[in-house]
């Protein structure tokens, strides 16, 4: 598993994200080879999508009201 939590990980900006990977029994021969599968799926569409353009940087409220949001849905 990959952690990037926290500056001494090397986590730039405070925030939270989830990943919500569908998954089925035999999809990899080793569980842990989904992560080679996700790097490799990043960096084909680094080199189609501009990613940053379209980015726009949200407010501190902004990024509490989300978080609030998505802790109410796994809670």
């Amino acid at each position: 598993m990959k952690y990037q939590d926290g500056p001494q990980a090397g986590q730039t900006v405070p925030h939270v994200h989830i990943h919500v990977l569908p998954r089925k029994g035999g999809d990899f021969e080793k569980n842990d080879e989904i992560y080679d599968a996700i790097d490799s799926k990043e960096k084909e569409l680094a080199q189609k999508l501009d990613l940053d353009k379209e980015r726009k940087d949200r407010t501190l409220d902004e990024m509490s009201q989300e978080a609030e949001e998505y802790r109410a849905l796994f809670t």
